[in-house]
């Protein structure tokens, strides 16, 4: 997934940074409202995560308005606002979840992963195509009950193209998925990650479909 990440404290900015990154998803970092709000103009995110108390504002703010104007993507909070009264303020206003610091990377990750799974239609965890077994919830891939070792970013690609199960997707879908902002995507950067996992994997595994992109096949 691209995630944005809004938050003003550069300590644990950079921790979550780090985490989202290991995990596999690509995260843009930005600490004002104004820079939130030119980030999602410009990106098709798929998450949000957003601090409440920014230097030029409120999150919450930049969260009505995302709703307001029919933006619908999942946000979830991070903020040391502990009260029941504050929580039930930010989830009233549209947040699909709600953190509150300081809070366990692990749970981060988990939640990240929760929100992800219903935002797509798909609250189960683990699928099956073909010989194949996906678990989004751990980023574990089998096949044929044999555990697959992948990288960072061959499990983004995998959790992308398992988000669209059944569907085609694009090549520059797959790119905002592998990369941040100001890193430099090389034109076959994707035919290279397809071709690795295919090794991994079985070339029956992803399936390309010329001039549209690619989609998980399993064999079937």
């Amino acid at each position: 997934m691209r995630l944005l990440l809004v938050e003003d404290e550069p300590m644990l900015g950079d921790a979550v940074r780090e985490r989202i990154s290991r995990d596999g998803h690509a995260v843009d970092w930005v600490m004002r409202l104004d820079e939130a709000e030119a980030a999602l103009a410009a990106v098709g995110y798929e998450l949000v995560l957003l601090d409440l108390h920014l230097p030029d504002g409120r999150g919450l703010d930049l969260l009505r308005a995302m709703r307001q104007r029919g933006d619908r993507r999942p946000v979830l909070i991070l903020t040391a606002r502990d009260q029941v009264r504050d929580r039930i303020e930010g989830l009233n206003a549209g947040a699909d979840d709600y953190l509150v610091k300081p809070f366990d990377l692990d749970e981060l990750t988990a939640r990240i992963g929760a929100i992800a799974r219903r935002a797509g239609g798909d609250p189960t965890p683990t699928l099956t195509q073909g010989s194949y077994s996906i678990d989004r919830a751990h980023r574990r891939v089998r096949k044929e009950g044999r555990e697959v070792a992948l990288t960072a970013r061959e499990w983004a690609l995998v959790d992308r193209l398992a988000a669209r199960l059944g569907t085609v997707v694009a090549k520059s879908q797959l790119e905002d998925a592998l990369y941040e902002f100001g890193e430099e995507v090389e034109s076959n950067a994707v035919e290279v990650h397809v071709s690795r996992l295919r090794k991994k994997l079985g070339a029956e595994f992803i399936e390309t479909v010329r001039g549209l992109g690619y989609r998980l096949s399993g064999g079937e």
